[in-house]
């Protein structure tokens, strides 16, 4: 196995220079999440990482983004930031009922890289690894119809799905209302079926205990079980995630 996975990473390193690229500097791990997402098919994933690698100096071409290109997205204070789960995974939260439809899209595309970087580096022990994942919780209680945006959902999951793959260990849905079953619908319609393997609807008790029980009560917040205090994710004090590095 590891020998095939081997000439995997030999033969990605020079497709990627066939499309006029490199993968110097990348470590294997962050090659193999590539391969991974897409079945190990070297080309593929080759192509992949190089429509990546443009994607992310187009939109971050300063390494990272800062929160002053950011300024309304980061004022509703509606993503926390709470440390590492019991499997060591970032835990990263998000209120709905404090979100609006963006009016400035570019500015919330730039929302959503900030939240995934400065989350995935607050796992990162000294170095980035490259293999490091996050869980996500959507927290839908007292959402109304004003909160509703099946754009923003999607644009967090394309992400996610295209230029951050293997970086989602699970996703979990929390206070899902009847209203917002048909969205979640339309939302899945763009979902790969190894992402949406990973999202999990929280809906009764026993499957609220093992919610707690997976991600830990020391890391989740009182309001959902747990121990810890809620920390927006401005709060969090990180070195910035430097560009190509992830």
């Amino acid at each position: 196995m590891d020998q095939q996975r081997d000439f995997a990473l030999t033969q990605m390193r020079k497709s990627v220079e066939k499309l006029g690229s490199s993968a110097e500097g990348y470590g294997d791990h962050t090659l193999i999440r590539f391969l991974i997402a897409r079945s190990m098919e070297v080309e593929k994933a080759a192509k992949m990482f190089v429509q990546w690698q443009k994607w992310r100096s187009a939109m971050v071409p300063n390494g990272f983004i800062s929160e002053s290109e950011i300024p309304d997205e980061l004022e509703a204070r509606k993503i926390f930031l709470q440390g590492l789960s019991g499997d060591k995974f970032p835990l990263m939260i998000v209120q709905t009922n404090r979100h609006f439809s963006a009016k400035d899209q570019i500015q919330f595309k730039k929302f959503v890289i900030y939240i995934l970087d400065k989350t995935i580096a607050s796992a990162f022990k000294g170095r980035e690894v490259g293999n490091e994942k996050l869980i996500g919780i959507i927290d839908l209680q007292n959402i109304s119809y004003k909160n509703i945006d099946a754009r923003g959902l999607i644009t967090g999951f394309q992400f996610l799905q295209s230029y951050y793959p293997e970086r989602l260990a699970k996703c979990y849905i929390l206070h899902m209302p009847w209203f917002f079953v048909s969205v979640w619908k339309l939302v899945s319609r763009f979902l790969e079926k190894a992402t949406l393997e990973k999202v999990v609807i929280v809906t009764n008790e026993d499957e609220t205990r093992e919610f707690v029980r997976e991600v830990g009560e020391e890391v989740l917040p009182e309001v959902y079980g747990g121990k810890a205090k809620l920390v927006a994710i401005q709060d969090v004090e990180l070195e910035p995630l430097q560009n190509g590095s992830n």
